[in-house]
């Protein structure tokens, strides 16, 4: 595959990265996207149905089984080649922020430091009334379990619809988009705001923004270079043709 001089050479210098990643990166690992979760038992319930807290108030169990079976298919799958990619890319650059739309957890699991997550990780459960994690609790057979501290039902540590953002985690991203030397954006449709909005943040710090994205989106036209590939077999290649690095 043709990868420009310009985009290694860039890499080669640069002192600051970001990367922002979406759903795309983990489907390749067969994490199913959100509306690809919606089969069998669960293709009759709209997102409103499972993943908004109004709809944890009205049926708390609902929601709590459909994360829990959701868990667990993601607890099966493993990192592809574009995770690790990005773990090398991490150990060649000085500062380097992995900000990613996805809660599976899988950049933590392939060896990923630095990551900013905007949505949640679907691995972590936090108390719905007092919004703090919550690493054990009693098995009292209850669906959805109590917080051991206040007694209020805990819920999955994901940004539902309607949700702003952690603050903090995405003021970083933001920070870290707008002063890095290359940007890429993987595997996101480039729809979602407000995280859609950094790439922007990236080119307007003169940074050179890279999409690396099956199909096109609304981002292609704007950004630097814009690669019709998958990550997994993109990364690796770039990865490898960083000389004096790879």
């Amino acid at each position: 595959m043709a990868i420009p001089e310009e985009l290694i050479s860039r890499l080669r210098s640069a002192r600051s990265v970001a990367v922002l990643t979406g759903a795309g990166i983990s489907a390749e690992s067969g994490v199913p996207t959100f509306r690809d979760a919606q089969t069998g038992l669960w293709a009759k319930y709209s997102p409103e149905e499972l993943a908004t807290p109004e709809a944890f108030r009205r049926n708390p169990k609902l929601v709590w089984e459909w994360y829990a079976w959701r868990r667990q298919r993601v607890g099966s799958v493993k990192p592809n080649a574009g995770h690790v990619a990005l773990v090398r890319l991490e150990e060649l650059v000085p500062e380097f922020t992995l900000i990613t739309q996805n809660v599976d957890g899988l950049h933590q699991k392939a060896g990923s430091r630095h990551v900013l997550e905007l949505h949640g990780n679907i691995r972590r459960s936090k108390c719905f009334d007092e919004d703090v994690v919550v690493e054990g609790w009693e098995d009292s057979k209850e669906v959805p379990p109590r917080c051991p501290r206040c007694g209020g039902l805990i819920r999955p540590d994901i940004v539902w619809f309607g949700e702003a953002l952690p603050e903090r985690i995405f003021a970083e991203a933001e920070q870290a988009s707008a002063k890095c030397d290359v940007f890429f954006s993987i595997g996101t449709s480039s729809l979602v705001y407000p995280a859609a909005g950094l790439a922007y943040s990236a080119l307007s710090g003169g940074a050179l923004v890279v999409e690396i994205n099956p199909g096109a989106t609304s981002l292609s036209t704007e950004a630097s270079y814009s690669f019709r590939e998958a990550a997994g077999k993109f990364l690796p290649e770039l990865v490898r043709k960083i000389p004096g690095k790879a």
